[in-house]
C-alpha cells in the first residue's frame, strides 16, 4: 500500500460552475471521489490539497516528503506557467509526479503552452477533462507497483 497525493492548484475549487464549456461540469469533489474509490480498490492510500497560493502548495510537496509519499498527482493550473517554486519543490523532493490539465493548453492562449513541470514529470496529460486524473492515477499505482522489489 502507498501513499498517493493529488494537488490542485488555483481556482480549481471552482470546478463545475467556471467555464463548463472548457473544464467541464464535474467538481472538484466529484472527481476527488471517483480517484478515492479507485486508489482503495487497490490498496492505496490517497489525499487531496487544493490552494490558490503557491506557497501552500510547496508547503504541502514538503509535507508529502515527510509523510513517505510515494507519488503525486499534480494539477498545477495556472501555476504552470509561472511557479519556479512549486517545481524546485517538487525537484527537492524527488517524489515522481505525473502532470495533469483538464484543458489542452497548447489550444489555448500561447503563453499557456508554457510549462514548469512537464520536463521533470513522469508524465503528462491534457485535454481529457476529469478523465485524465483517472488516468494519471492509474499509471501512478502502476508505477509505484513496478518499483516495488519483487
Amino acid at each position: 500500500m502507498a501513499n498517493i497525493l493529488i494537488v490542485n492548484g488555483p481556482n480549481l475549487n471552482l470546478l463545475g460552475s467556471r467555464e463548463p464549456g472548457l473544464y467541464g461540469s464535474q467538481t472538484l469533489s466529484d472527481i476527488e471521489e471517483k480517484l478515492a474509490v479507485i486508489a482503495h480498490a487497490r490498496g492505496h492510500d490517497i489525499a487531496f490539497f487544493q490552494s490558490n497560493a503557491e506557497h501552500e502548495i510547496v508547503d504541502r510537496i514538503h509535507l508529502a516528503y515527510q509523510q513517505l509519499v510515494a507519488f503525486i498527482v499534480l494539477n498545477p493550473a495556472a501555476f504552470t506557467h509561472t511557479s519556479i517554486a512549486i517545481r524546485d519543490a517538487l525537484l527537492a523532493t524527488r517524489i515522481p509526479f505525473i502532470e495533469v490539465h483538464l484543458s489542452n493548453p497548447h489550444a489555448r492562449e500561447p503563453f499557456r503552452r508554457t510549462s514548469y513541470f512537464s520536463d521533470i514529470a513522469r508524465g503528462v496529460i491534457l485535454g481529457l477533462g476529469g478523465l485524465g486524473y483517472e488516468l494519471a492515477l492509474m499509471a501512478a499505482m502502476q508505477m509505484i507497483n513496478e518499483s516495488k522489489p519483487a
